[in-house]
C-alpha cells in the first residue's frame, strides 16, 4: 500500500510537466513563421535620368527573390511611352543575362518626357516598378499641361502612382475558356481591394457589350474567364474602381482564332 501511495503523485506530476512541454513546443512553432520570414519578389530598375534625341539606351532591371537572384523569370517586358500618350506605348522584350539581370535597349526620336514600367513575373509575384527619361528639351507645354488637370475619363491618364498590365492571352480559340488576367499597382506596390470589370465587346457578332466581374486571385492579381463565342477582334476595357472614388479604365484587343 505505500509503495501505491508514492506511485500516484510522481504519476500526476509527469503527466503536467509532458504538458507543460507539449505547449512550450506549441508556442514556439506558432513563432517560427512570421511575415518577415516570407520572401519578397524585387526589382532594381536602372535607366538613366536623361538622354538626347536618338540616343540608345539601355533599360536594366535585376531582379531577385528574397536575397537570392532570379535567373529564370517567368516574364521582363519594359512598357515605353511618352507621358500624355500611354494608349501608343510599345512594349519591349528583354535579353535574360543568366545572373537575374534583364536588358533591352530603345531609342527616342523626339524631345519629351517619357515614362517606362518594368513588367516583372516570377515566383507566382508580380511587379512592375515606373521610371521616366527626360529626353532632349524636354516636355513642350501642351504636353505638361496635358498630364495635369482634366478628366480622366476624357484623356485616359492614369491617376498618379496608378499601373495596370494586362496579360495579352496567346492562341485564343473560340469556344474555349480564356482567362483574363491584370496586375494593378499603387506607388510601386501591389494594388488590393479593387473592384474589376472586364466590358468586351464586337459589332460584328453583336451589339451588346459583356461585362465580367474579375476576382483578386493574388495580392493585386486580378483574373476572369470567358468564352469568346466566334472568331475576330475583340475589344477589353478594363474597369477599376475601389471605395475612395478611383476609376481607371484601359482598353485592349485580343484576335480570336477559329
Amino acid at each position: 500500500m505505500k509503495t501505491k501511495f508514492w506511485l500516484l503523485p510522481l504519476i500526476v506530476a509527469l503527466t503536467l510537466l509532458s504538458a507543460c512541454g507539449d505547449e512550450d513546443n506549441t508556442e514556439g512553432s506558432s513563432e517560427e513563421i512570421t511575415e518577415d520570414d516570407l520572401d519578397v519578389l524585387e526589382v532594381e530598375f536602372d535607366v538613366p535620368e536623361t538622354a538626347d534625341v536618338d540616343e540608345t539606351i539601355e533599360m536594366e532591371a535585376f531582379v531577385t527573390y528574397g536575397e537570392e537572384a532570379v535567373e529564370d523569370a517567368d516574364e521582363v517586358v519594359f512598357e515605353v511611352w511618352e507621358v500624355g500618350n500611354e494608349e501608343d506605348s510599345e512594349m519591349m522584350d528583354s535579353e535574360n543575362h543568366g545572373d537575374g539581370t534583364y536588358t533591352a535597349e530603345t531609342v527616342f526620336e523626339q524631345d519629351g518626357v517619357y515614362e517606362m514600367y518594368a513588367h516583372t513575373t516570377a515566383r507566382t509575384m508580380h511587379t512592375m516598378p515606373k521610371k521616366s527619361v527626360t529626353v532632349g528639351e524636354g516636355a513642350p507645354v501642351d504636353q505638361e499641361n496635358a498630364d495635369g488637370d482634366g478628366d480622366a475619363e476624357e484623356n485616359e491618364f492614369h491617376a498618379d502612382g496608378f499601373g495596370m498590365h494586362f496579360v495579352q492571352p496567346d492562341e485564343v480559340n473560340a469556344g474555349e475558356d480564356t482567362e483574363l488576367i491584370v496586375y494593378l499597382q499603387m506607388d510601386e506596390e501591389e494594388f488590393e481591394g479593387a473592384d474589376v470589370r472586364y466590358e468586351i465587346w464586337n459589332y460584328e457578332v453583336s451589339d451588346q457589350h459583356e461585362w465580367i466581374d474579375a476576382e483578386e486571385s493574388e495580392s493585386g492579381e486580378y483574373i476572369a474567364t470567358h468564352e469568346f463565342p466566334e472568331d475576330g477582334t475583340y475589344y477589353i476595357q478594363i474597369h477599376v474602381e475601389d471605395d475612395d472614388g478611383l476609376h481607371e479604365h484601359e482598353e485592349h484587343e485580343v484576335i480570336i482564332n477559329e
